[in-house]
């Protein structure tokens, strides 16, 4: 690597919301995530079921009128 043209990556600690905290290289600052790996339905096989029957419902009984005839 070339010297004095890459920007400096130091070290820093980033927070997520369910609370896991790592320490990672950056050369931006950051601090918190949305969602990491400890939390992310992907990794950890948990899935949150939305109600969608009840959320179909809703929409048909709001905007039911609209349909054609």
């Amino acid at each position: 690597m070339k010297q004095g043209i890459h920007p400096a990556a130091e070290l820093q600690t980033i927070h997520c919301v369910c609370g896991a905290s790592y320490e990672i290289r950056s050369t931006k600052k950051l601090s918190k995530l949305d969602i990491c790996a400890s939390c992310h339905p992907y990794f950890t096989g948990k899935q949150k079921y939305v109600d969608t029957a009840g959320r179909v419902e809703k929409f048909k009984k709001r905007y039911g009128g609209f349909a054609k005839p």
